[in-house]
C-alpha cells in the first residue's frame, strides 16, 4: 500500500491553515501546518513532506523566498496561494519554481484537485540525480556550477545563463540519458502556468543549444527524440 501523501500548509492566518488542514485530512491526505517560513523550514527538515501549500504574503520571510529555498534544496512540489489580482506574485512564484498557484479566496475542492494533479505529475517524473549543492558538474567541454549558477568553458570563461536556461540545463544534467517530454520539462523548469505551451520548451532548448553545442544545427549534447522530447546524452561527471 502506498503511503498517504503528506501536505505542509504554510500560512500566517490560523483559521485558513487549520481549516485547510482539516479539509485535506478529511479527504484522505496527511496534513501538517506552519505559521511562517521558520516553522516551515523546521517541518521540512524533520518530516517527510510530499507537497507544500504556501501563502505568498507572510510577515518576515515571504512565500517567494521560501519557495526559492525549497526549489534549491528539495525535490518537493509547491503550490502558491496568492491574492486575487496579484499577477506579479504568480509570475514570480512560477519563475522561482512553484508548480502551480491558487488565488485567494479559493475553493478547497479546487485546491484539492490541484494538489492531486501536481502529486501525480511529481510521481511520474523521472527521479533526479541532483548533486549536492556545492558540487560542480562536468560534461563535454563544460563545467556547470549549480550553486553559483555558472557555465564555464574549457578556457575558464563564464558563459551567462538566463534563469530559464539555468533551470533547463539543471534539469538535463540531473537526469542524463533520460528522455524528457515537453510536458515534463515544463513541470521541472517552470511549473504548469496558463498560456505556457510546448513550443516554449523548444525555444528554450534551441537557445541553450546555441550556448553549449559546437554546432547547434547538429546537436551532440541535447538530442531530439521524435515523438518523445529531448535527451541529454553527454557524459555527466561530478567533480
Amino acid at each position: 500500500m502506498e503511503a498517504t501523501p503528506h501536505i505542509l500548509v504554510v500560512d500566517d492566518h490560523k483559521e485558513i491553515r487549520d481549516l485547510l488542514a482539516k479539509y485535506l485530512t478529511k479527504n484522505g491526505l496527511r496534513a501538517s501546518v506552519a505559521d511562517g517560513a521558520p516553522a516551515a523550514r523546521r517541518a521540512l527538515a524533520t518530516s517527510a513532506i510530499d507537497l507544500v501549500v504556501l501563502d505568498v504574503m507572510m510577515p518576515g520571510e515571504d512565500g517567494i523566498s521560501l519557495c526559492r529555498h525549497i526549489r534549491e534544496t528539495e525535490d518537493i512540489p509547491t503550490i502558491m496561494l496568492t491574492a486575487m489580482g496579484e499577477e506579479t506574485d504568480r509570475i514570480v512564484g512560477l519563475e522561482v519554481g512553484a508548480d502551480d498557484y491558487v488565488t485567494k479566496p479559493f475553493n478547497p475542492r479546487e485546491l484539492l484537485a490541484r494538489i492531486k494533479s501536481v502529486l501525480r505529475r511529481a510521481q511520474s517524473m523521472p527521479k533526479t540525480a541532483r548533486p549536492a549543492k556545492q558540487e560542480q558538474i562536468a560534461f563535454d567541454r563544460w563545467k556547470f556550477n549549480t550553486a553559483q549558477r555558472e557555465l564555464i568553458d574549457e578556457n575558464d570563461v563564464v558563459v551567462p545563463l538566463s534563469t530559464g536556461e539555468f533551470l533547463m540545463l539543471e534539469a538535463f544534467t540531473s537526469r542524463p540519458n533520460v528522455v524528457l517530454s515537453r510536458d515534463q520539462l515544463l513541470d521541472i523548469t517552470r511549473g504548469r502556468a496558463p498560456n505556457v505551451f510546448d513550443r516554449s520548451i523548444d525555444n528554450q532548448v534551441s537557445r541553450l543549444r546555441k550556448k553549449i553545442e559546437q554546432d547547434p544545427k547538429k546537436p551532440k549534447i541535447i538530442k531530439t527524440v521524435w515523438g518523445g522530447g529531448y535527451q541529454f546524452v553527454a557524459k555527466v561527471e561530478r567533480v
